[in-house]
């Protein structure tokens, strides 16, 4: 199946990565503003488009990676994909819940808890260019919860994540 699908970029422009989430976080807000937790299933769609293939299957990537990003910034600002990834499925893995909750079960209240977890993470991302899924991704990579070979770019230059990487490229001599 990956192979019908194209591949999640890397890098990822980071103008078009703030654009998505700002997007997010408006339907989010409207989602919550006007009682209509069910458009969680729409932000649920365009989450699991972008962790499958990237901005191509997602009416919001599209959006942001063909016409706001170019228009706001000449030159994209290039950033590792696998963090952005990881966010994306937070955010697929949110989004689903919250539909599940609404649509299922008539949770609203839950429903609506979620889409407010994603509508700050996604204002954060937008405004201040801070992206909660990333700093979870460094954390888990600095634990050595995810291998370094994840993101290469990544690898922070004293953990574990980094000793493996230079012990690898040194065939397994370690670290001067």
């Amino acid at each position: 199946m990956s192979r019908l699908l194209p591949r999640f970029p890397n890098p990822v422009n980071e103008v078009a990565a703030r654009t998505v989430a700002a997007g997010v976080a408006i339907v989010a807000a409207l989602a919550i503003g006007l009682g209509q937790p069910w458009l969680s299933s729409v932000l649920a769609y365009g989450f699991l488009a972008r962790v499958l293939a990237g901005p191509t299957l997602s009416p919001l990537g599209q959006l942001a990676t063909r016409v706001v990003a170019p228009r706001v910034c000449a030159r994209p600002r290039m950033v590792p994909g696998p963090p952005k990834r990881f966010a994306q499925a937070i955010g697929a893995t949110l989004t689903v819940a919250a539909a599940v909750a609404d649509l299922g079960f008539g949770a609203q209240a839950v429903a609506t808890a979620l889409l407010g977890v994603v509508g700050v993470a996604a204002t954060l991302e937008a405004t201040l260019g801070f992206c909660l899924g990333c700093q979870i991704f460094a954390r888990l990579m600095a634990w050595g919860l995810l291998p370094p070979d994840v993101c290469l770019a990544c690898a922070d230059l004293g953990g574990p994540a980094a000793r493996a990487l230079r012990s690898a490229a040194s065939g397994g001599a370690g670290e001067r």
